[in-house]
């Protein structure tokens, strides 16, 4: 389930990234000869429309649009010569590369501004009483491995409503009132009720515990379940509102992945990377799995990040990416002349073999943490 959850995330942003190539080469009259979505070969062809063929293809990781002329260094001597991307200004042609990354982040923006509406979760801290909203529910942030939560099937992203032990009970969603209940009955049996999402929606349940001792490291004497809370409010703001909190998450999101990405690509460079902080594709299975658990409003602000991620992935300056293009094009600008075909060809194999070694690296790291 997360396989095709991490699937249908990918094919819709790159898809996004990949429609923004799409209207920019149309809004300048550049042919556009497929859009596909997937990845050959062919499985359907929906048609035709003035020069652009829609197909559907059989690899399902994405998808792509073919623009007449887009190769680096292609000759163009047809009589469609004047509708090459390779033959307009080159400011036409960074618009066009551009595009893809500019999509993303407005998805990303509107998917963040959604989430406002709908009501975004919101840690609120439970120290002030008098402020806390009346819809914020207690929700588990984390299970420990072999406590009672954990054996009990207790998981991270549960929402409590309510603690019974014999004929005392609390329904308070404050974490330090709820862990006070428990450890003032140790060695009772009590039930936790419990919210929880699932692919059908929200479903109810309890479990049956024991708190004990011994379970937390740092507090032997104290009893306990295993578990760590935090108050989650969901408010959600007016549309106006929402757009300018989304646009303000989607900055500060660009800037602060920005500023990680080049860190790292620096330490891989100088061959001091963590590559334990890093996910390919495998960690990133597990994460849409971790934030799809947790509830949707969490699965829709881990795409909005991910679309940010695809962005600034695709503005390195390396060939083969965005950013690689819009290097040649400024290059091509300063010099006055076209970069020599097999010097752009060389270097488009140099990147994509720079990226391929990247991704193995990155993937032979996440299945060592998953081993582990």
């Amino acid at each position: 389930m997360n396989i095709l959850l991490f699937l249908a995330v990918l094919v819709v942003l790159i898809i996004v990234h990949e429609l923004g190539h799409f209207l920019a080469a149309k809004m300048f009259g550049i042919k556009v000869e497929e859009f596909g979505v997937g990845y050959p070969p062919r499985a359907w062809r929906f048609g035709k429309i003035g020069d652009t063929v829609y197909t559907l293809n059989w690899l399902p990781f994405g998808g792509f649009v073919k623009i007449f002329g887009e190769g680096l260094g292609e000759d163009v001597s047809s009589a469609d010569k004047k509708r090459a991307l390779v033959t307009q200004p080159r400011y036409k042609q960074a618009i066009v590369f551009l595009a893809g990354v500019t999509f993303n982040l407005l998805f990303a923006w509107l998917l963040f501004s959604i989430s406002f509406m709908m009501g975004y979760p919101a840690l609120v801290d439970d120290s002030q009483n008098s402020n806390i909203s009346s819809n914020a529910e207690l929700k588990i942030s984390n299970v420990l491995p072999g406590s009672p939560a954990e054996t009990s099937g207790i998981k991270p992203g549960d929402i409590i409503t309510a603690i019974v032990a014999d004929s005392d009970d609390i329904t308070s969603p404050l974490p330090s009132e709820v862990s006070e209940f428990i450890s003032n009955h140790a060695g009772d049996k009590i039930n936790i009720f419990y919210k929880r999402w699932s692919g059908e929606g929200r479903v109810v349940g309890s479990v049956e515990l024991v708190p004990t001792h011994g379970v937390l490291s740092s507090k032997q004497g104290t009893p306990a379940i295993g578990i760590g809370m935090v108050l989650v409010s969901n408010e959600k703001k007016s549309i106006l509102e929402s757009i300018r909190l989304g646009a303000v998450k989607t900055y500060r999101a660009t800037i602060t992945i920005a500023v990680g990405t080049f860190d790292f690509l620096k330490s891989a460079v100088t061959g001091s990377a963590d590559w334990k902080t890093v996910s390919g594709p495998v960690g990133i299975v597990g994460l849409v799995g971790d934030a799809s658990s947790l509830g949707f409003m969490y699965l829709l602000n881990f795409t909005a990040m991910i679309s940010v991620n695809l962005a600034i992935i695709n503005m390195i300056p390396i060939p083969a990416l965005d950013g690689g293009r819009v290097l040649f094009v400024l290059i091509e600008s300063i010099t006055r002349r076209r970069i020599h075909g097999g010097v752009a060809g060389v270097l488009n194999i140099v990147g994509f073999g720079a990226i391929l070694l990247l991704m193995l690296i990155i993937t032979y790291s996440d299945i060592l943490k998953i081993i582990s």
